[in-house]
């Protein structure tokens, strides 16, 4: 058990990412929440956008809410609109405190200030303990914590992306827990127990927080826990980053701006979930919310000669609509 941040809560270094819950009944939730009380797992992260994550998860709490450290987020953008959210979520997790409450995925700095505002009237109520952010970018993280008002942030790091090491080198020098997302890629890993040893060999590491649909796999996560990280393992992560680069998407942004609006990354993240994480019906519900789709793609590639990563985004784009052509 180690300190998240200087929260003064000690937490089991892997947790509950509540994504792939939405898929799930109360029962297999419950089932999870049981496994993880078995192994002092306490960290449950979960999100407004998230369908019914939050609900599922304040049904199967009921009755040893005290013994997790509870954290939501929410993407609004206005005072009014993350103060609401907040009150949703409270109700949904059937709780009067939330541990943490982050801004989820600002897209730029001047998304702050309305609705931190509003988390930092709720932490005064009393109705959350503590506020975090997350990001897909290291500059809006970067320049976010140069706010000085956060306590926990929230970045994607594992084997096949490692930008996020500066970030967290960054807040650990300022006393903030740090929680890591996407830990297996998004799915693209398929050696959890892998991944995750690499994860906890990091030092600048608070708390990963993977997907978990089943109590079986909150077995899995426990026992990448206790295995050690090897020297030998990394010749066999260098072979997975050779052979997945040609795919995988870091999510940097550098592709953008798209001369056609495309979202690029927001795209390539929606097909994860609908190939991978078996939330099909979630993320055609997202796709067709976009202003702006892959059927826009005109083929141009300009953003193929910004990716670092030489992805053949145009045909990516061609692949994502027919996945979601019915939507």
């Amino acid at each position: 058990m180690k300190e998240l941040g200087k929260t003064g809560f000690l937490i089991h270094p892997i947790g509950l990412g509540g994504i792939p819950i939405q898929r799930v009944g109360i029962q297999a939730v419950k089932q999870i929440i049981d496994a993880m009380e078995v192994h002092q797992m306490n960290f449950i992260d979960t999100a407004r956008a998230y369908t019914n994550s939050e609900s599922l998860l304040g049904d199967a709490l009921f009755g040893r809410r005290e013994h997790f450290f509870l954290a939501s987020k929410s993407m609004a953008k206005t005072y009014e609109s993350m103060k609401k959210d907040v009150e949703t979520s409270l109700s949904n997790l059937k709780t009067t405190w939330i541990d943490c409450y982050q801004l989820h995925n600002p897209r730029n700095i001047n998304d702050i200030e309305g609705p931190l505002k509003a988390l930092m009237e709720a932490r005064k109520a009393g109705l959350i303990r503590h506020i975090g952010i997350t990001n897909h970018s290291k500059e809006v993280l970067m320049e976010a914590m140069k706010l000085g008002v956060f306590e926990t942030i929230q970045f994607p790091y594992n084997f096949l992306e490692s930008q996020g090491e500066e970030v967290f080198i960054a807040a650990k020098r300022q006393g903030l827990g740090t929680i890591v997302m996407k830990p297996l890629a998004g799915g693209v890993i398929e050696n959890g127990p892998l991944a995750l040893k690499y994860i906890l060999n990091n030092p600048n590491i608070d708390v990963i927080i993977p997907g978990m649909g089943s109590s079986s796999e909150v077995e899995q996560n426990q026992g990448a826990r206790l295995g050690a990280y090897l020297p030998e393992e990394e010749a066999l992560i260098e072979s997975m980053r050779t052979s997945l680069k040609e795919e995988f998407c870091h999510r940097c942004g550098y592709c953008l701006p798209c001369p056609q609006g495309i979202d690029i990354p927001v795209l390539f993240t929606f097909e994860g979930y609908h190939e991978r994480y078996e939330l099909k019906a979630w993320a055609k519900e997202r796709y067709a919310s976009m202003k702006v789709r892959a059927d826009a793609c005109i083929g141009c590639r300009v953003c193929e000669t910004r990716c670092p990563y030489h992805l053949q985004i145009s045909l990516r784009m061609k692949r994502i609509q027919k996945i979601f052509e019915k939507c």
